[in-house]
C-alpha cells in the first residue's frame, strides 16, 4: 500500500480490517497535492526505492508495521473504575470518548437500552468502515449509553446507524476524508414530536436532550465500532462541532410544504430518519426580502462558492430554511420544487473564478462539467436541480442556513421501527 505518512494510521487500520495485517506500507512525506511537480517527482523516486526494497524481501511488512496493524484488539467486556472522574480518564485513554463526559455503560444500563427495541442483542445492524466493525444491537446500545441516550431514543439511533451503512451514503469515504463532514440526522414524523427532538428555535444548537444524545450516539458508534478515531483513521483537517452531535427534526408544523420524509415516499406522520454527510451550517441572513425572488437571490449568492465539494463532486447541498423565509417563498406561490429549480439555475459559479490547477483536477473528476469548457461557463452547485435538499426548521427570525455536503455521497432515509 502506498500513501502519505499522515495517512499511515488509516492504512494500518484498513489492512487489519481486510485481514492483511502483514501488508507492506510505503509512505511519502505529506502532502502530494498542490505542490510543485519537481517535488512530487523527488518524493516518487524515494518511494520507488522503498517499494523495490520491499519487493526484494518478499513484500512483508516491517515489524513496526505489524505491531501497528494488530494493536488495539479488544475483548467485549472491560473492568472499569467505579469513580466517575476516573471512568472518564479510562474511556479517553482507550480512545472511546469524544472529550465530553460519558455515562458508564454497565450491563444493567445496556440491558435497559436494549429494551427500546424488539431486536436481539446479537442482531447485526450494520457493518461500519473503516474497521469493518460489526455494529450489533448490543454494541450500538453500549455507545448509546455512553452518549447519555434513553431507551426511547434507541429506535432512532438504530435507524440512523442502518442509514449511514447503506452503500449510497459512502461511509468509508465520509469516515476517513479530510473534508469537514459528519452525518447530520434529520428526523421526521410522529417520533420527533414524541421524543422532543427540537425543530424550532435554536434547532441546530444546544438545550435539547434528544437532539444531543441521538446525534452523539451515532457519532460514538461510528468511532468505536466503525473505527474512525479522530486524528488517526478520521482524517478531517479541521472537522466541525457537528462531529460531537448533529441531529435536528424538521419543523413540519411551520412548513408550507411537504416534509422531507414525504418527498422520500413515506406517509405523512410516519417516523423516519434521513442522514446526509454534512458540513457545519452557514448562516443566510435576509431580513429585507418580501418575495420568493428576493430570498432566492440571497440564498443563491451564499451557495455559489468556489470552495464547495458539491461544485465538482455533485451530491446534495442542503438548505435548512427558517419558517419565515419558507413562508415568504410559499406566499409568492412557489412550491418547494419551484425553489429548488430556481436555486439550481441561479447558484452558479463562472469557471473564470477557479484557479487553473483546480480546473484541471475537476476536469479529471467530472469531465462533462469542466473539461475544455470556456471561462464564462457557469457551473451549478449540484448535478441536477432535484439534488438540492430543502428542509424547514428553526424558530422566529429571518434566517436560513446553507449546509454543503461531502459531495461523493447520497443522503439515505430509513423508517424508524418502534
Amino acid at each position: 500500500m502506498l500513501g502519505t505518512h499522515e495517512f499511515r494510521p488509516l492504512a494500518l487500520a484498513e489492512a487489519r480490517a481486510k485481514g492483511l495485517p502483514d501488508l507492506a506500507i510505503v509512505t511519502v512525506p505529506h502532502p502530494i497535492g498542490g505542490i510543485a511537480e519537481d517535488l512530487v517527482a523527488r518524493k516518487a523516486v524515494a518511494a520507488a526505492a522503498d517499494v523495490l526494497t520491499l519487493l526484494a524481501r518478499g513484500g512483508a511488512a516491517s515489524a513496526s508495521d505489524t505491531r501497528g496493524a494488530t494493536a488495539g484488539a479488544a475483548t467485549s467486556r472491560h473492568r472499569a473504575p467505579d469513580e466517575l472522574l476516573a471512568f472518564q480518564d479510562f474511556v479517553m485513554e482507550r480512545g472511546w470518548g469524544d472529550g465530553l463526559p460519558v455515562i458508564p455503560a454497565t450491563a444493567d444500563r445496556v440491558a435497559a437500552m436494549r429494551a427500546g427495541t424488539r431486536r436481539g442483542a446479537g442482531d447485526l445492524v450494520a457493518i461500519l468502515p473503516p474497521r469493518l466493525g460489526r455494529a450489533t444491537v448490543e454494541r450500538v446500545a453500549v455507545n448509546a449509553v455512553l452518549a447519555g441516550a434513553r431507551p426511547e431514543h434507541f429506535p432512532v439511533i438504530l435507524a440512523a446507524v442502518e442509514a449511514v451503512a447503506q452503500p449510497a451514503f459512502n461511509l468509508q469515504a465520509v469516515q476517513t476524508t479530510t473534508h469537514p463532514c459528519s452525518p447530520l440526522v434529520i428526523v421526521n414524523g410522529e417520533i420527533a414530536q414524541r421524543l422532543g427532538i427540537n425543530a424550532a428555535g435554536n434547532a441546530l444548537g444546544q438545550g435539547h436532550l434528544a437532539n444531543a444524545v441521538i446525534g452523539r450516539a451515532l457519532r460514538l458508534t461510528l468511532q468505536n465500532v466503525g473505527g474512525a478515531r479522530p486524528g488517526r483513521e478520521d482524517r478531517a483537517t479541521q472537522g466541525h462541532p457537528g462531529k460531537y452531535s448533529y441531529c435536528v427534526a424538521e419543523n413540519e408544523a411551520a412548513s408550507p410544504w411537504e416534509p422531507l420524509s414525504v418527498e422520500r415516499g413515506f406517509a405523512r406522520g410516519a417516523s423516519a430518519v434521513t442522514v446526509c454527510a454534512s458540513e457545519g451550517p452557514h448562516n443566510i441572513n435576509d431580513h429585507g426580502s418580501a418575495t420568493a425572488e428576493g430570498i432566492l437571490t440571497t440564498v443563491a449568492g451564499t451557495a455559489a462558492t468556489v470552495g464547495s465539494n458539491n461544485i465538482y463532486l455533485g451530491g446534495e447541498p442542503l438548505v435548512i430554511m427558517g419558517p419565515e423565509h419558507a413562508a415568504t417563498v410559499a406566499d409568492s406561490g412557489w412550491s418547494k420544487d419551484d425553489f429548488k429549480r430556481a436555486l439550481w439555475e441561479r447558484a452558479r459559479v463562472p469557471l473564470s473564478r477557479f484557479d487553473p490547477s483546480n480546473l484541471e483536477r475537476f476536469a479529471l473528476v467530472y469531465p462533462a462539467g469542466f473539461k475544455d469548457r470556456p471561462p464564462e461557463t457557469l457551473t451549478p452547485i449540484a448535478r441536477e436541480w432535484s439534488d438540492v435538499m430543502i428542509v424547514v426548521a428553526g424558530g422566529a427570525g429571518k434566517h436560513s442556513v446553507l449546509i454543503p455536503t461531502f459531495g461523493a455521497t447520497r443522503s439515505v432515509t430509513r423508517r424508524v421501527e418502534a
